[in-house]
């Protein structure tokens, strides 16, 4: 047996995933992912009709499973491994079984693809092929580099006017950092923070609950949802109950808003590429790189761990570059 950070009280099965999820200060997402991929697993693997608590499974059927999604789901790479991790945490971290054949199952190998960038030309037409709040979001997004969830989740504090930069607080691997506030969209960003402004005296004066804040703080601090400085910049239009505490209060914009814009700005700019909100950030760090930024500097404002990863950005430069030539061009030249 594997001691465990935290014994779960309930006697559900996916209740005390979603009770060690939320101790471990995870993401929602994360534990919708986990807790549908668990759910997968013990009704899979009680599809002849007796259902079994996965303390009584092991290495067979969790090999069996993995099997069956790489060969009849085919689902890709990520997919599997998030598969694969949601249930290592299952016996880890909700039964505390760390058992041998836990470390002997093998992850898929992740292929590195040459991300989709677009030209600065292709930038300026989707952009301007957006309007209103998308388009501000959009040009943020491409003008600092940062994750769709990373703007979303912006906070009135963490935009300083003065100093020109943004905060992105608790990005990917749950790290701080400091971008660029592009110049372009100052004017335009000062609207916005008006327009939240608004909205967000208008909860105050009908009572709303503040918007959600990091657990430890809402403890310590129970009023601070409340705060004009931690108000969203970005805030949605409509209320909404939080999945997990149940109560109803202003959430930021939808992710989906974004990228259901993006798809149909791309088509009416006749961009032939495959498009999506990320790609916005792939064309951020090409073009900076294009530009003469030092690696280091983009590795900084991406909030990679390791440079490796912003490497991938140097290969797109070459094959943009063609500075090769091909030998056909010296037959025919």
């Amino acid at each position: 047996m594997n001691p465990v950070a935290y014994l779960p009280q309930s006697k559900r099965l996916l209740e005390q995933v979603s009770e060690v999820i939320r101790y471990k200060h995870y993401s929602l997402k994360t534990e919708q992912a986990y807790v549908y991929w668990v759910r997968f697993f013990v009704r899979w693997c009680g599809r002849g009709g007796q259902m079994r608590h996965p303390r009584d499974m092991g290495a067979l059927e969790v090999t069996q499973f993995l099997t069956m999604l790489a060969n009849e789901r085919r689902v890709s790479v990520s997919t599997h491994n998030q598969a694969l991790s949601s249930l290592l945490f299952l016996y880890r971290e909700v039964l505390g079984l760390d058992l041998p054949w836990l470390t002997e199952l093998q992850r898929p190998t992740r292929p590195r693809r040459i991300p989709s960038v677009l030209t600065t030309a292709e930038v300026g037409a989707l952009l301007g092929a957006l309007d209103g709040e998308m388009a501000l979001l959009a040009k943020l997004l491409y003008g600092t580099g940062m994750r769709l969830m990373e703007g979303l989740r912006l906070r009135i504090k963490d935009v300083d006017f003065d100093r020109k930069v943004l905060v992105v607080r608790e990005a990917k691997g749950g790290k701080d950092r400091v971008v660029m506030l592009p110049r372009s969209l100052h004017d335009a960003l000062k609207v916005q923070v008006r327009r939240a402004r608004a909205i967000w005296a208008h909860d105050r004066e009908a009572g709303v609950a503040g918007v959600e804040v990091p657990d430890a703080l809402s403890v310590k601090y129970p009023d601070l949802g409340r705060r004009w400085g931690w108000f969203w910049v970005f805030p949605a239009p409509q209320l909404s109950v939080d999945p997990r505490s149940q109560i109803e209060r202003r959430h930021h914009l939808y992710e989906e808003r974004l990228q259901r814009a993006i798809k149909l700005a791309g088509a009416a700019a006749g961009i032939v590429k495959p498009l999506s909100v990320h790609t916005l950030r792939h064309s951020f760090a090409t073009h900076l790189l294009q530009s003469g930024t030092d690696i280091r500097t983009v590795q900084e404002l991406l909030g990679h761990s390791d440079v490796s990863t912003t490497m991938i950005y140097t290969h797109v430069l070459k094959v943009a570059a063609g500075g090769t030539a091909s030998p056909l061009d010296a037959l025919t030249a």
